[in-house]
Formats: structure tokens, C-alpha cells, sequence
């Protein structure tokens, strides 16, 4: 590990700690050269599979490409990069629970419009008016009509439309 602040590449761990989700390690480090610290964290790597792109193009998964369409989605909105980390990781591990070498993009886009569904209303149209490319209005409105609908049906039944918390 480079130190960030001269690049020697000798240091050593000081504290090692589980974060709280249990999926990462958090590893406090000091420079052997110019004794700064800085902190490093470590993710198991794991195996995830190839994503079909829709015109039929296959890449490597991405979690970064994920994480850049939902924080546009839910940019100035009251929601905490840590609800959008977990976010990710529960479409990450939706994806590579299923187990197959290859999956298509529209499976990850879906289950990114699931969470955004149920964590935000403005961020899920946000989303849904990218990825499912709204040609005009009317698919907007009728997206709008379909979540106004559901917040009536969560009034009238006792349950709660999402809150963006």
C-alpha cells in the first residue's frame, strides 16, 4: 500500500476494525517514511458476473456505474450516502445471489427501480424517466399517475408511502 502523501510504499497497520455491516475492513495505517496516517479499506472481492448490455455488448460489472446513476437520481434530496451504499450492496448481492456468469443489464436496472421505489418517489421518477427512456410526457405522467395511485392505496389501507429517509 502507497502512502498518499509521499508514495513510499512501506507502512504499517496501527488498528484493524470490521465496518458495521460487516463487509469491509477498516484499517488505520501509518507511513514508515514520513509517519502520516491515512486510512485504507479493504472489500472481498468477489465474483460477479459479466452485464449483457442491450445492444448485446458484454462488460465487466460495475458497482461504481450503479452507484453514479442513483446518487444523479437522488441528487439534492434528503437521502445519506450511507442509504445509498447500502442500497447498492443489496442490488450487488441480489445480482450475484442468482449465480449465473452473465446477467443483462434490463435485471439490474429493475432492481435499481425496486430500491429507488421504495426508498424515494422523486428519485425512483427520476430514475425511471432515464432508464426507461420517456419519449414524451405522457409516459411521465402516466409513471406519476401510477405512484399517486399507490400513495392512496398505502392512505386507505394503513401504510405509509416511502419517506426519503
Amino acid at each position: 500500500m502507497k502512502c498518499p502523501y509521499c508514495s513510499y510504499k512501506d507502512n504499517k497497520v496501527i488498528d484493524s476494525r470490521l465496518s458495521k455491516d460487516g463487509n469491509m475492513i477498516r484499517r488505520r495505517r501509518e507511513c514508515n517514511d514520513c509517519g502520516r496516517r491515512f486510512t485504507t479499506y479493504e472489500r472481498i472481492e468477489e465474483s460477479l458476473p459479466l452485464v449483457i448490455k442491450k445492444d448485446g455488448r458484454r462488460e465487466a460489472y460495475d458497482r461504481g456505474k450503479i452507484m453514479a446513476g442513483v446518487l444523479k437520481a437522488c441528487e439534492k434530496r434528503p437521502i445519506s450516502i450511507n442509504t445509498l451504499e447500502r442500497l447498492v450492496d443489496r442490488i450487488e448481492k441480489r445480482v450475484q445471489d442468482r449465480g449465473e456468469k452473465e446477467v443483462k443489464s434490463t435485471v439490474i436496472g429493475e432492481e435499481t427501480m425496486k430500491e429507488l421505489h421504495a426508498l424515494d418517489h422523486v428519485a425512483y421518477v427520476r430514475f425511471a424517466s432515464v432508464y426507461r427512456e420517456f419519449k414524451d410526457i405522457n409516459q411521465f405522467m402516466d409513471e406519476l399517475k401510477g405512484l399517486l395511485k399507490e400513495d392512496k392505496t398505502h392512505v386507505t389501507g394503513g401504510g405509509r408511502p416511502p419517506s426519503g429517509k
